[in-house]
């Protein structure tokens, strides 16, 4: 534990302030009435609100009661200094220090209970990184041998070919009434002369009409 400590210019100076400091606030106590072992109590009690509120402060920085007694501890100790420098008479010690002294064990008491129990508050931690969003790929399909087939594999079935499209019906000619009744007039005229039925030919030459419609004629009159 000792070696860990490293002797130098600082660790000595700090150990001379140290007991200077603490000799004063010792001979400022018993200046103002406070003799024996009481007197050696003061400069340990003003010590330790220091430290204790250094210490707080280290854990929180923004602290305001923290600040607060750390100050009051500062103070007391500096005036204790500068007081024993000569500034003050410590024959005659004036009674408002006598009171301050006094009153000081009541103060160091509720600076230390109020810096021990009141809790630090906790550091802001960073917020959770967003767990990684889910990928949109399907799962691969894992090919197992080892599973067997749920049954024999169905072929696909041949595709049905089209059927051929009928030819459209030709398109009937609108046969006139009139043009019916005087080729029917015509057509006996020529079976009673020929003794045979009237052929598209001939009823297309008499009538002077065109050859499908001559056709549609002979057809309906047969």
């Amino acid at each position: 534990m000792f070696r860990s400590i490293r002797i130098d210019a600082v660790l000595i100076q700090a150990v001379i302030a140290g007991a200077l400091s603490f000799a004063h606030l010792h001979d400022l106590a018993e200046a103002a009435g406070q003799s024996g072992w009481k007197a050696w109590a003061y400069p340990v009690s003003v010590d330790l609100l220091l430290v204790a509120a250094w210490r707080r402060l280290r854990g929180a920085r923004r602290d305001r009661s923290a600040w607060t007694w750390f100050v009051i501890a500062l103070v007391a100790s500096l005036g204790a200094n500068v007081a024993t420098a000569g500034l003050l008479d410590l024959a005659n010690v004036p009674a408002w220090l006598r009171i301050l002294v006094a009153g000081w064990p009541a103060l160091a008491f509720l600076g230390g209970t109020l810096l021990v129990h009141q809790p630090t508050q906790p550091e802001p931690t960073a917020a959770p990184a967003p767990a990684p969003a889910a990928s949109a790929d399907p799962a691969p399909v894992i090919d197992r041998p080892d599973v067997a087939d749920e049954g024999p594999e169905i072929a696909p079935a041949e595709p049905v070919p089209a059927l051929p499209e009928a030819p459209a019906p030709a398109s009937v000619p609108v046969l006139p009434p009139a043009l019916v009744d005087h080729a029917r007039k015509v057509a006996t005229e020529h079976r009673t002369r020929t003794g045979t039925d009237i052929d598209t030919a001939t009823l297309r030459a008499r009538l002077g009409i065109p050859e499908d419609l001559a056709g549609a004629i002979v057809a309906q009159l047969a």
